[in-house]
């Protein structure tokens, strides 16, 4: 399994930014398919983003499209998640996870997660 690592969070006003990065472990990083995934208070785990191994091809869930996006540095062994147009219900957890398989929006698909990074949005 690889380690993961979340920075990047804090406290924004509405239609602020943040850029979330998530550093790996190992050196395998480059064959898995990385997503980013969020829990607020009282919710559920909601799917965020994700990125094919190569980065390729991303997939975004509907409430973050055009505003969100994920990329990839294999070299640095780094995932990112450039968040834009950021609002008060984007407030989260927010947690990279790795996948060894295709692109998933499940994550109990995922078997390595990060401790998470807190991203809270003022209106």
């Amino acid at each position: 399994q690889v380690q993961l690592v979340e920075s990047g969070g804090g406290l924004v006003q509405a239609g602020g930014s943040l850029r979330l990065s998530c550093a790996a472990s190992g050196r395998t990083f480059s064959s898995y398919v990385m997503a980013w995934f969020r829990r607020a208070p009282g919710k559920e785990r909601e799917f965020v983003a994700a990125i094919s191994e190569r980065g390729r091809s991303t997939y975004y869930a509907d409430s973050v499209k055009g505003r969100f996006t994920i990329s990839r540095d294999n070299a640095k062994n780094t995932v990112y998640l450039q968040a834009n147009s950021l609002k008060p219900e984007d407030t989260a957890a927010y947690y990279c996870a790795a996948r060894a398989g295709p692109y998933s929006t499940d994550g109990d698909r995922h078997k390595s997660w990060g401790q998470g990074t807190q991203v809270t949005v003022s209106s």
